[in-house]
């Protein structure tokens, strides 16, 4: 059974693009030039956000190097552990809306040191299922359409996040 979705896996998108040559060829349409067409509106796109990469690569590079979570963790452990909830999974609590990649770290490290089957565990991977990277995101697809004012998508995004943190946390905790 796990041959037969492997190879449907692996032969899926040749057989979507061979479909689409076909239709292309069927209704007398230039798939190439089309093709190219995207291609070009793609890295136009690249061109338009690059700033705003830059830019959040960079506050993210400083923000991770100043010790600034630490302390944030810190200054709200008191809090969660009056919560009961676990002080090991603040670091992604607070990294996740930030970054991707750094997020990525912490959780790999927090099942390394507690373990996946943890309560520790569960709540970190349940966090990084339904969570988002939120400061990538909304500067990715504000800067492709040209939004400007973006307190109010960052601040319900923001809300979307914690929401989900405090979720993760209580269904982890009844079910495990």
């Amino acid at each position: 059974m796990a041959n037969i979705v492997n190879y449907i896996s692996n032969a899926t998108i040749p057989v979507i693009i061979v479909l689409i040559i076909l239709y292309g060829i069927k209704d007398n349409v230039r798939v190439f030039d089309i093709f190219l067409d995207g291609a070009k509106e793609g890295i136009e796109i690249v061109f338009k956000m690059f700033p705003t990469l830059l830019g959040i690569f960079l506050a993210v590079g400083t923000l991770r190097a100043s010790g600034l979570v630490d302390m944030i963790i810190k200054l709200i452990t008191p809090i969660t552990n009056l919560l009961e909830i676990p002080s090991n999974i603040l670091p992604i609590a607070i990294l996740r809306p930030i970054s991707g990649s750094a997020s990525m770290a912490v959780a790999v490290d927090i099942m390394k040191n507690y373990g996946v089957d943890t309560l520790t565990g569960l709540i970190t991977s349940t966090i990084m299922g339904s969570t988002e990277t939120t400061f990538y995101t909304i500067a990715i697809y504000t800067s492709a359409v040209g939004i400007k004012k973006t307190r109010g998508i960052l601040l319900a995004a923001l809300a979307a996040d914690l929401a989900g943190m405090i979720v993760s946390t209580i269904i982890c905790r009844i079910l495990s």
